[in-house]
């Protein structure tokens, strides 16, 4: 079997007479981007609980895994749009979303409800960690609004993130 050979995720810019430098926006562009791979590899990880759930907790969690996940999916179309905005090319398909995220592979052989609650907590963690280092760096290139977009989702990962711990906590 053939093996698919990397997609280049090399980026021209296009021109904006948005007042960021191109240095700039190329360096955000990339992080947008690779924030996309796991935004979008996030969504799916949701989806596999959601599908997958079972016990007897199965109808509660088989609905909020599907909001979450509908959230998430929100927060997917914002960061590729603010990647054109600045003039890059969103790299948003489901093979460079798995070359690029920063997440690890969602385990396949969980069922119950609380195994599937433990495996998002550890995404949402590590995914929340990354949005505010991206915070952190808009900040250091003078691009506030991207580091506004990244605090907007900083702020719903992290309550969502609260809802999935409220379940193991006791």
């Amino acid at each position: 079997m053939a093996t698919m050979p990397k997609a280049s995720t090399k980026q021209t810019l296009h021109s904006t007479r948005i007042d960021l430098s191109e240095p700039t926006r190329l360096k955000v562009v990339e992080l947008l981007n690779q924030s996309l791979a796991a935004t979008l590899d996030l969504k799916t990880h949701v989806k596999q609980a959601h599908w997958n759930v079972k016990g007897k907790d199965f109808y509660q969690l088989h609905e909020l895994f599907d909001q979450i996940a509908g959230e998430v999916e929100e927060f997917v179309d914002l960061i590729a749009e603010r990647v054109t905005t600045l003039g890059g090319t969103a790299m948003g398909t489901a093979r460079l979303a798995a070359q690029n995220s920063i997440l690890p592979e969602y385990p396949h052989d969980i069922f119950t409800g609380l195994e599937h609650i433990k495996a998002l907590v550890e995404r949402f963690a590590a995914f929340g960690a990354h949005i505010r280092t991206a915070i952190d760096t808009c900040d250091e290139l003078g691009d506030a609004t991207t580091a506004d977009l990244y605090t907007q989702i900083s702020r719903n990962i992290d309550m969502r993130l609260w809802f999935l711990e409220a379940h193991i906590q006791a």
